[in-house]
């Protein structure tokens, strides 16, 4: 049977899915299905309960059901009969209950009112919300004269907008006469009621064009007020006119404005309060006055402000809440403050709720008989009442039912009976609003089918959810089963999850999962069933991702994207430059897992991705591939202002090849001194194209010039033209200069010698001059020439030398040297260090002390004072002698020092001495200590010597290093599962003297991680793991597999064989006595199974093959086209059974020889819950 084929992705399915959760009660609306079911009316769209409407278009008054027969529909206006025929104007489109008014020639305001929209069959009707309709109004602006306003500087002001009253309210803003909106800030500002406030006014606030407009939304109109002028006069004004008026020089004796204390405007007084709904926005509005301006600040008193619902907006001046919740019920403080003082205001905020749903009643399907309930369940502030309607009709007056109890918001019914299907209708009502929800109860008597294709096929990526649907339909409803394969047992518990709906869910899809599966829908009615089918896939995966590439033009670059995918699928690799098709270019070569770009050039450079997809995923990388190139040399290399030490270079650079140049590198060739070499002379950044050159006398120059950008140095530039610099005496004098003696009786003088370039001119030599310091006043000197060194002898030892080297050349000698203080050569220290003491800090670190010697014993730099130490022996008999000899040194003229990493209980040895360049002096006396018990090392070994199904052995052995009487072994283990999560820990104490522990009761086919240590008396030492896994208590096939390793198993095959052995020598005599013996013509007909080979994926016999070539892949799936092929051996086997051949869990044939029947067909066709065509398992 062909099977149609599922690929949709697991999450798009997954959606689907929850579509149908939502509606599990409901009748499908397969076409099939209500072909044949009835079902009550169900409102499916209707018009919002306060519909505006614009008096320029039509009236559309929206109500849509469905139901089986079709609903009618019918209206009433105002709670009368609305009779649509009677008024021409209004119709009502066809098979549907939404009616249209024409307004042309009426006015829209004739069809206000409240609407409700009933749709009715015969088992049933539903009703709509109160359509309340109303005329939407943009009045406009009465006719007004504004007189000029004049207000004196620093004076708080209010310019009021009072818009027209509109429907819906129009939106308020102030702009000029030339549609730009007035500035606003915390001293200038627009209230929630529209106003423009001033908090104190300034000069600059004078103008004649404050207007104030009104937007409103539904017409999209716009209306203006007349302008304000405002005239804000200070109080040198307010001077001149009064002394005009009064005939007085100064009025008021002070120019400058008052200052005030801040003000509420907005709201007054101390404390207000305010209500809100839930769901809705608080808007909280604290307008002040004052000079300086006051300062807005926002509190609650019985809380804090709720995260992501709180703004202050508008300078400060309102806090908004929005999706307002009971929790947002409190105090809240605004805080306005100047200067000169501060002011507070109390706002109390209730919250009010109209009703909101806690549970909707949902349709019912029953069978007669059964029993149901709807429930309505809502809540508000104050609590909403419950009414339920039947039909449109007041339950109360609805013929009465004993079978239906109302409890409430609960209706209750019992032992439906046919010819009782209904529309109930719950009002939940409060005096801020109201809820009307439509549920039927639908009384069918419908045994079960199942809505999903048959033999459909499910393909998912491995570790991702797959969901195999049952849809299914039937009243009562169906109990939705599972069963996969041949197993009678049903689908449930990890790793299924059965949904409401009949879809079952595999969390993780494994390669195990895949198989047929059967869904079962039963009822009292009846049963019907499902064949699906479940292929798990390995997923795309990019296994080696291209990489970032910077390549140069001219190169082949070569991306790499090696992909793993499921080898059932069909891969499509497919490569983007810049997220677009790649170039229409033969230089771009696609291969299965590469694309090679070849001569590159600088149009190539871009992001390359790699796309490998599949019917069910895929998966993708990019890299960025970056054309660059080094740059071209610089040219035309000129000198300029040439001086006796420097001169001008410059240059024109050469192509960069989009790449930057970062600097330039100046090289000179001295053809005087080293004719052919080019040195670095300097650098200069790659924004210049001109240096300025040091010279040196006595050097003839050429320079060239190399550009450096990120791929690297250009060519160099062709040489300059020669430039001579003329001698001079030597500038500088050698560097390093250095005096320390090689023996004891004499000094090494050394130096660095001059290069040519430094020399400055011909007859370059050296003055070495020398005196003992604080004892020679005068200096001994020789001239030497091609040398970097002289040597004094017949000095002191370690004595201090001054000492100086000066350069000298044809034309002059250099500048007065340095001094520099040497010493003659060392010999060895002559004493020990005294006063020796130890003080072991703990099991690992003793502390040293000595006194240094005297400075002169030294005879030489004191380098420091070096610890000889050794382990003699183990305090404990079971660990060897071992004698390591340590040294540590501690530079400087120490007195102390620690000696880290010591043995735990061992006994110590140590020395120490002096040193210093030369050597080390003698040693002091050996000193002993002993340090003190600490904790073991790691045991030797852990090891697990034997593993049964529920208990492991455990052998070890004692820590190689003890460092103390062993106390005993901590031994904890805890169990790992599949994912690598730990469980809780066990822990074992162990005895010093066992070396091995069996811990039983363990879980089978478990891994155990164990921790293994041992202790001492001061404490446990480090930890060593191991993990294992006790024995599996496999399925029977594998049970089949070890029981080949039994004793009594190996003895039976022995025996049947030297049976058949026995039984072929008889054969054999019989044939050559002439006998007839038909063993041969019984095997051609019946194959023994017993030496069929098994195959290994369902435990049946196939065909014996001699060759690899012909053996399946293992974990091969089903192939491309769908149709699942049995095996040959399968029908063979059957026909040699002759009758109902089943396998019991240990792979052995079950079956009456009654002679050969075909049921091939019939298995496949009978559900594995038919008892009659069960499975045999023994």
């Amino acid at each position: 049977m062909e099977r149609t084929r599922t690929r949709a992705g697991a999450a798009v399915f997954l959606m689907l899915i929850l579509g149908h959760l939502g509606n599990a009660l409901e009748v499908p609306l397969d076409p099939k299905v209500l072909e044949e079911l009835a079902q009550p009316p169900t409102i499916t769209q209707q018009s919002p309960k306060d519909y505006i409407i614009d008096p320029r278009e039509n009236i559309v008054i929206h109500c849509e059901a469905k139901g089986k027969p079709h609903p009618s529909f019918s209206w009433t206006r105002n709670g009368i009969h609305f009779d649509i025929d009677q008024d021409p104007k209004v119709t009502m489109r066809p098979r549907s209950g939404t009616l249209v008014v024409d307004i042309s020639g009426e006015k829209a305001e004739t069809y206000e009112g409240v609407y409700q929209c009933t749709a009715r069959n015969k088992h049933g009707a539903a009703v709509s919300n109160n359509i309340v309709i109303r005329q939407s109004r943009s009045p406009l602006w009465s006719k007004e004269r504004n007189e000029p306003i004049r207000v004196q500087e620093g004076e708080a002001l209010v310019l009021h907008c009072r818009p027209p009253a509109g429907l819906p309210p129009p939106i308020i803003f102030w702009m000029d006469v030339n549609f730009q909106r007035l500035p606003q800030s915390s001293r200038v500002f627009q209230a929630l009621n529209g106003d423009l406030y001033f908090s104190n006014v300034l000069k600059e606030d004078s103008r004649n064009d404050y207007i104030c407009y009104a937007r409103f939304p539904h017409t999209q109109t716009i209306q203006q007020k007349q302008p304000i002028t405002l005239l804000v006069l200070n109080l040198d004004a307010v001077n001149e006119t009064v002394a005009a008026l009064f005939n007085e020089t100064d009025f008021f004796s002070d120019g400058s404005v008052e200052e005030r204390k801040p003000t509420f405007l907005i709201p007054s007084g101390s404390s207000s309060s305010k209500m809100v709904l839930r769901g809705q926005v608080l808007e909280l509005e604290c307008i002040t006055e004052g000079l300086p301006t006051p300062e807005v600040s926002w509190s609650k008193l019985s809380g804090e402000f709720p995260d992501k619902r709180t703004s202050i907006v508008t300078f400060q001046k309102i806090l908004r809440i929005v999706n307002v919740s009971d929790a947002d019920a409190g105090e809240y403080r605004c805080t306005a403050h100047n200067r000169l003082a501060s002011i507070h205001h109390t706002i109390r905020v209730t919250v009010k709720a109209a009703p909101y749903w806690i549970t909707t009643p949902r349709n019912l399907v029953l069978a007669p008989r059964e029993k149901g309930q709807l429930i309505c369940r809502a809540s508000g502030t104050p609590k909403p009442t419950i009414n339920w309607a039947m039909n449109g009709i007041p339950i109360e007056n609805s013929p009465e039912d004993s079978n239906r109890k109302v409890e409430g918001d609960t209706i209750i019914f019992e032992e439906v009976q046919t010819g009782s299907s209904a529309v109930y209708q719950c009002n939940a009502s409060n005096e801020y609003g109201y809820l009307l929800s439509n549920a039927f109860v639908n009384v069918l008597s419908e045994t079960p089918r199942v809505l999903t294709p048959a033999n459909q096929v499910y393909q998912v990526i491995r570790n991702n959810h797959a969901l195999l649907d049952c849809s299914s339909f039937g009243s009562p409803i169906p109990k939705i089963t599972w069963f996969k394969d041949s197993q009678s047992s049903t689908l449930e518990g990890d790793p299924y999850l059965l949904h409401e709906n009949g879809t079952l869910e595999i969390y993780v899809a494994q390669a195990f999962n895949s198989g047929k599966y059967i869904c079962v829908a039963r009822n009292t009615l009846g049963i019907a069933e499902n064949h699906v089918y479940l292929e798990v896939k390995e997923p795309t995966r990019i296994l080696k991702q291209p990489k970032y590439k910077v390549a140069q033009r001219n190169m082949n670059v070569v991306f790499e994207c090696k992909v793993k995918h499921d080898p059932t699928l069909i891969p499509i690799m497919i490569w983007l430059k810049d997220n677009g098709e790649l170039p229409d270019d033969e230089r771009f070569l696609v291969d299965s897992d590469s694309l090679t770009i070849t001569d590159v050039t600088e149009n190539d450079a871009g992001t390359y991705t790699c796309i490998m997809n599949t019917t069910l995923d895929h998966d993708s990388a990019s890299a960025e591939l970056t054309v660059v190139e080094q740059p071209d040399p610089p040219t035309d290399l000129e000198l300029t202002d040439m001086k006796p030490r420097s001169v001008q270079l410059t240059w024109i650079p050469g192509d960069e090849h989009k790449s930057p140049i970062h600097k330039f590198v100046i090289q000179y060739t001295d053809s005087l001194h080293d004719h052919g070499h080019w040195h670095n002379l300097t650098h200069v950044p790659g924004s210049k194209t001109t240096a300025h050159l040091e010279l040196s006398p006595y050097v003839h120059y050429s320079f060239r010039v190399l550009a450096l950008n990120a791929v690297g140095l250009s060519d160099p530039s062709n040489p300059s033209h020669m430039y001579k610099t003329n001698p001079a005496a030597p500038d500088e004098n050698p560097s390093g200069v250095k005096g320390f003696g090689t023996e004891r009786d004499n000094l090494m003088i050394l130096w660095k010698p001059l290069s040519g370039l430094q020399a400055n001119g011909p007859g370059l030599q050296y003055k070495v001059m020398w005196r003992q310091k604080d004892v020679d006043k005068n200096w001994t000197s020789v001239t030497v020439a091609n040398v970097s060194k002289f040597m004094v002898s017949g000095t002191p030892t370690f004595t201090p030398y001054e000492v100086k080297v000066q350069a000298i050349n044809n034309n002059g000698i250099g500048p007065d040297p340095a001094v520099v203080t040497g010493h003659s050569g060392e010999d060895l220290p002559v004493q020990a260090p005294d006063s020796v003491q130890v003080l072991v800090l703990n099991s690992t670190l003793a502390e040293v002390h000595w006194e240094p010697v005297p400075p002169k014993t030294v005879r030489g730099h004191l380098k420091g004072y070096k610890v000889s130490y050794w382990r003699e022996r183990s305090l404990h008999k079971h660990n060897p002698h071992r004698v390591e000899q340590q040294f540590l040194s501690f530079s400087g003229n120490k007195s102390h020092g620690m000696l880290p990493g010591l043995q735990p209980y061992s006994l110590y040895l140590f020395n120490i001495r002096v040193y210093n360049g030369k050597g080390e002096g003698p040693a002091s006396s050996n000193l002993q200590f002993e340090t003190p018990e600490g904790v073991p090392g790691p045991p030797s070994f852990l090891r697990i010597t034997n593993s049964n199904l529920n208990n492991l052995t455990l052998e070890w052995g004692p820590p190689n290093d003890r460092n103390g009487h062993l106390t005993g072994y901590i031994l904890k283990y805890q169990q790992v599962n599949n994912s690598n999560e730990l469980g809780p820990i066990e822990e074992l104490a162990l005895p010093a003297n066992k070396t091995s522990v069996t811990l039983p009761n363990l879980k089978y086919s478990t891994r155990y991680k164990f921790y293994f240590n041992a202790k001492t008396g001061q404490g446990a030492g480090p930890v060593i793991t191991e993990e294992a896994i006790t024995i599996m208590d496999e399925a029977m096939p594998s049970r089949q597999a070890d029981i080949a390793t039994q004793g009594w198993f190996i003895g039976l095959m022995c025996a049947i064989a030297l049976l058949i052995l026995v039984l072929l020598i008889i054969c054999f005599i019989k044939r050559n006595k002439g006998g007839k013996y038909p063993v041969k013509e019984k095997e051609d007909a019946h194959t023994d199974p017993e030496f069929q080979p098994m195959k290994e994926d369902d435990c049946t016999f196939g065909e014996y093959s001699d060759t690899e070539d012909h053996k399946p892949l293992k974990g091969s799936r089903t192939p491309s086209n769908g149709t699942v092929h049995r095996d040959s051996s399968d029908e063979s086997l059957v026909d040699y059974a002759g009758g109902d051949g089943q396998f019991n869990e240990d792979g052995s044939f079950i079956g009456q020889y009654s002679g050969k029947s075909s049921i091939r067909e019939t298995a496949e066709a009978h559900s594995p819950v038919n008892t009659t065509a069960m499975n045999s398992f023994v």
